[in-house]
C-alpha cells in the first residue's frame, strides 16, 4: 500500500508536473512497480525524483525524464519498440505498456538476466530481452517504430538510425556538458531530423 501511494504520488507530484499529459504514458508509470526494479536496500527510495544506482555506473533513469522521452516518442499500441540499455528492464516494463512489441538490449549479462526475470514476473509477455551491444542494437527485428536509449549518450550510432522505419521515433539524452538534453530524432524519407 505504501508503494502504490508513492507510485501514485510520482505520477501526481513528478510527471503531471512536469508537462507529461499523455495518459497512457501516466496510467504506465502508474502500473509498473519501480520498487520491484531496484536493489532491496534502495526500495525506501525507490520512487525519489532522480536517479537510483542500480549497478556500478548504471542507474535507473529520473521518473520524470524518462516519462518525457516516452512521451515525446509517441508510441502506439501497434508499435514495435526498442528499448537500448534497459539495464533492469524497468524502462522496457513502461514501454510494454504503450507498445504492441518491445525489444529490450542489454550489454551486461547479468543485468540482462535481471531484466529477462523481472519482466518475466512483472507479466511483460511483450517484452524480449537480447544481450548485445547497445551501440549495435537488434537488427533481427528492424524496423522500428520508435526507439529509447536508456541513459545518457555523446552521439547516437548511425547503426540505430539505420535500424529506425520511415516515420519512425529516436528519443535519447545527449550529453551538452555537465548536463544533457532530451533529443527527439525523427525519420522521414530515410532522413534524420531532430529537435530539442
Amino acid at each position: 500500500m505504501i508503494a502504490e501511494t508513492a507510485r501514485r504520488n510520482m505520477v501526481d507530484c513528478q510527471l503531471r508536473t512536469n508537462r507529461v499529459t499523455d495518459e497512457a504514458v501516466l496510467a504506465a508509470f502508474e502500473s509498473v512497480p519501480r520498487e520491484r526494479f531496484v536493489p532491496a536496500g534502495r526500495r525506501a527510495v525507490a520512487y525519489v525524483d532522480d536517479d537510483i544506482e542500480i549497478a556500478p555506473g548504471r542507474f535507473l533513469m529520473e521518473p520524470m525524464v524518462l516519462a518525457r522521452l516516452v512521451q515525446e516518442a509517441m508510441i502506439g499500441t501497434n508499435d514495435v519498440a526498442m528499448v537500448i540499455g534497459c539495464s533492469v528492464g524497468y524502462s522496457a516494463a513502461i514501454v510494454s505498456r504503450v507498445a504492441g512489441t518491445v525489444v529490450a538490449i542489454e550489454q551486461d549479462p547479468d543485468l540482462a538476466a535481471r531484466a529477462n526475470n523481472l519482466l518475466r514476473e512483472f507479466g511483460a509477455d511483450n517484452v524480449a530481452v537480447f544481450q548485445a551491444l547497445h551501440a549495435e542494437g537488434y537488427a533481427g527485428q528492424a524496423p522500428y517504430d520508435a526507439i529509447l536509449i536508456d541513459g545518457a549518450v555523446d552521439h547516437v550510432p548511425a547503426t540505430l538510425f539505420d535500424q529506425l522505419g520511415e516515420g519512425g521515433r529516436l528519443v535519447a539524452v545527449r550529453r551538452a556538458g555537465p548536463v544533457g538534453e532530451a533529443i527527439l530524432f525523427l525519420k522521414v524519407g530515410g532522413v534524420i531530423s531532430e529537435r530539442t
